[in-house]
């Protein structure tokens, strides 16, 4: 007798933790959830829920940062350049991205300024990458 009890034990063991499990998964996603409605409404799917954005890379956060204080005339083109020179000192991993943001801000200060008065804010950051956007911008 108690072989024979053992083994109804074990197996309902095994199988009493699925079972409620399953009820449990089928009994939430049939509740109402609100409102006066007598419609039942099921859980969201997948497909539902918006995909969270992803992070930002630090150096688009710096060039829309230094952009938009430009562009906003917060800033000089001078000034902007030297924000980007100690950003770069305090986050050395942002230097291989620093000419392609020096160069956007000549790029900026040329619409801003035009080409001689974007110039005269010229800096010798980041290679004279700014010089050389001012070049592009002006040239197009």
């Amino acid at each position: 007798m108690t072989h024979t009890a053992r083994r109804i034990g074990r197996t309902l063991a095994l199988v009493l933790p699925v079972v409620l499990v399953l009820s449990g998964t089928l009994a939430v996603t049939s509740v109402p959830w609100a409102g006066t409605s007598s419609q039942t409404q099921m859980l969201a799917s997948s497909a539902d829920v918006s995909v969270r954005a992803k992070p930002r890379a630090a150096q688009d956060v710096l060039r829309e940062k230094l952009l938009t204080e430009l562009q906003g005339r917060k800033k000089d083109p001078g000034a902007v350049l030297t924000s980007l020179q100690q950003a770069v000192e305090q986050r050395p991993s942002l230097a291989k991205h620093c000419m392609d943001i020096a160069r956007a801000i000549g790029r900026a200060a040329v619409k801003l300024y035009g080409p001689v008065g974007a110039q005269s804010h010229a800096r010798p950051v980041c290679d004279t990458s700014y010089a050389s956007g001012v070049a592009e911008q002006a040239q197009s």
